[in-house]
C-alpha cells in the first residue's frame, strides 16, 4: 500500500452523485487514406492486445485499519485487470453526427468511476457518417491531473503517419527521471522554503493590500454559473486556427494565453446577455498554472497551481477588454511566479481554499463566488500527431464543474488548432452549444477590432 497525498485525498472527499471528480479527453481519428471500413475495429482489437498496465493504472483506494477510507493506494496485480471493462467499445446511433457524439461523451462524462477498481476508463467510439472514430478517456483527479494525462495521450501517438505501431497509454512506460537529488538537496531546499515564509508572506500581503497586483477570492459577481450543481453534464467541443489567435496576439502585443481569454470573455458576455444574466462587474475566472517539470510528467498526482484573473465582461469594448484581462493576468503572474514551488502551491491552496465552503449548507449560496469559472490552456502538440496512421483531428478536454462553478472551459493546442472542451453542468447551464458560436462571434470581433 501507498499512502495518499493530502492534494490527492481532497478529490476522493469531495466526490458525490453530483460530483464526479474525473478528468477526461475525447481524441477524434481520421483513418488514413485506403483504410477500409474494418479499421476502427483492427485499431481496437490492437488496443485491447495491451496488457502490460503501469502503476498508476493498477491503483484503488484502499482501506486501513479496519475500514478507514480515501487514506492509502492499493495495487492490483495485471491478471486481475479486467481490460473489457476498462476499455469498452461503442457505436453511434444513425445517422453518426459529431452531435451524437458529444451526447454520448456527456453522458460517458456524468458517470463515477468505480472505486473498486483502478479509476480510469476508456470508450472506444464508431459509427461516425463520415468514417472518422473516437477515443473518449477519463481518470480520477486523485490518480492523475490533466496535464499529465495529455502528455500521456502525446506519447502514446507518433509524428510519422507510416508508424505502424499502436501503443496504449496504460502501457506506456515511465520516463526516466533526471539525476535524483540527495536527501541533503531535498532537505536544505525544503528548509530555505520554510526560511523564505516569512518574506514571502510579506511580499504576497504587500502585493494583494498596497499594490493591489494580486486579485483575491470573493471579489466576483454572483452569477447564473455560480450555484448549486446536479450530477448530469453537458459537453461541447470545437476547434479553431491556432493562426487567427495568433494574429490577435501579434496586432495587440498580449499574450497567447490573453487572447483564448479575452476569446471566452467575449463568449460569456454574448451567452449571459443572452440570458438576461450578464453582471455590471467584471466575472473573474480561476487559471490553472502547471508546476510540474518535464521529467515529472508520468509521476501521477497533482502539482497545479492557480491565478486568479479579471475577464473585464463588464468593458464593452473587445480591444479595450483585452488589454484589461492582459494586465491583470501580468500582475497576478508576476507575483505568482517570484515564489518558490513550495510558496507557490500555499497560494494557490489558499486562492482556492474558499471552494470548500461550498460543501457547507447555506454557505455555498449565501457567500460571494470566489471566482465565476475555471479557464485553463493545456500545452498539447505542435504538429500533426498519428495513432496507427490515424491523423489525430480533434483532442478536447473535458473537465470538472463545481458548485458554484457550474462551468469548465479547457482548451489544448492541437497542431495548427485549438480545441476548446466545453463542460457544463445539464441543469444549470442551459444550451450550452451555444457558447461555441459565442466563441466564434467573439474572437471576429477581436479580429474586428484590432483590425487583423
Amino acid at each position: 500500500m501507498e499512502l495518499i497525498t493530502p492534494t490527492d485525498s481532497i478529490f476522493l472527499l469531495g466526490e458525490s452523485r453530483e460530483h464526479p471528480m474525473h478528468v477526461g479527453g475525447l481524441a477524434l481519428f481520421e483513418p488514413p487514406e485506403g483504410a477500409g471500413p474494418e479499421f476502427p475495429r483492427e485499431v481496437y482489437e490492437a488496443l485491447v492486445d495491451n496488457r502490460d498496465f503501469q502503476p498508476t493504472f493498477r491503483k484503488r483506494p484502499a482501506r486501513l485499519l479496519g475500514g478507514i477510507a480515501n487514506l492509502a493506494w492499493a495495487y492490483d496485480d495485471e491478471d486481475d485487470i479486467d481490460i473489457d471493462y476498462h476499455l469498452r467499445r461503442q457505436a453511434l446511433p444513425t445517422p453518426g453526427r459529431v452531435r451524437d457524439l458529444l451526447e454520448l461523451t456527456s453522458l460517458l462524462h456524468g458517470s463515477l468511476l468505480d472505486r473498486h477498481r483502478p479509476l480510469w476508463e476508456g470508450h472506444f467510439v464508431e459509427g461516425l457518417n463520415d468514417g472518422r472514430f473516437a477515443l473518449y478517456t477519463k481518470f480520477h483527479h486523485s490518480l492523475i491531473d490533466g496535464v499529465s494525462a495529455l502528455k500521456l495521450m502525446q506519447r502514446s501517438l507518433s509524428r510519422d503517419p507510416n508508424d505502424q505501431e499502436l501503443q496504449a497509454i496504460w502501457s506506456l512506460p515511465r520516463r526516466r527521471r533526471s539525476a535524483s537529488r540527495s536527501r541533503w538537496q531535498t532537505l536544505t531546499q525544503l528548509v530555505g522554503s520554510v526560511a523564505g515564509l516569512g518574506p514571502s508572506a510579506l511580499t504576497l500581503a504587500r502585493a494583494a493590500l498596497i499594490e493591489q497586483q494580486l486579485t483575491l477570492p470573493f471579489a466576483a459577481p454572483r452569477t447564473m454559473l455560480n450555484v448549486r450543481i446536479g450530477g448530469a453534464r453537458r459537453c461541447a467541443a470545437q476547434s479553431w486556427s491556432l493562426d487567427r489567435i495568433k494574429s490577435v496576439k501579434r496586432a495587440t502585443g498580449v499574450s497567447f494565453n490573453d487572447v483564448v481569454l479575452g476569446m471566452c470573455a467575449g463568449a460569456l458576455r454574448h451567452y449571459l446577455a443572452d440570458q438576461h444574466a450578464l453582471p455590471d462587474t467584471p466575472l473573474i475566472a480561476m487559471v490553472p498554472v502547471s508546476l510540474r517539470k518535464e521529467d515529472e510528467a508520468d509521476s501521477g498526482g497533482n502539482l497545479v497551481g492557480t491565478i486568479l484573473c479579471s475577464l473585464a465582461t463588464d468593458v464593452d469594448d473587445p480591444a479595450k477588454r483585452l488589454e484589461a484581462i492582459s494586465e491583470s493576468t501580468r500582475s497576478n503572474k508576476k507575483v505568482f511566479t517570484e515564489l518558490p514551488r513550495l510558496e507557490a502551491l500555499a497560494l494557490s491552496a489558499f486562492l482556492m481554499s474558499p471552494m470548500a465552503l461550498a460543501v457547507v449548507p447555506g454557505v455555498g449560496t449565501a457567500a460571494p463566488p470566489p471566482f465565476n469559472l475555471v479557464i485553463s490552456n493545456v500545452p498539447g502538440p505542435n504538429e500533426p500527431m498519428y495513432w496507427r496512421g490515424a491523423r489525430l483531428d480533434g483532442n478536447y478536454p473535458l473537465s470538472i464543474p463545481l458548485d458554484g462553478q457550474a462551468l469548465n472551459i479547457t482548451v489544448v493546442n492541437n497542431a495548427e488548432n485549438l480545441d476548446f472542451g466545453l463542460v457544463g453542468c445539464r441543469r444549470s447551464v442551459p444550451h450550452l452549444q451555444r457558447l461555441l458560436d459565442d466563441l466564434e462571434t467573439s474572437l471576429k470581433d477581436l479580429e474586428r477590432a484590432v483590425g487583423v
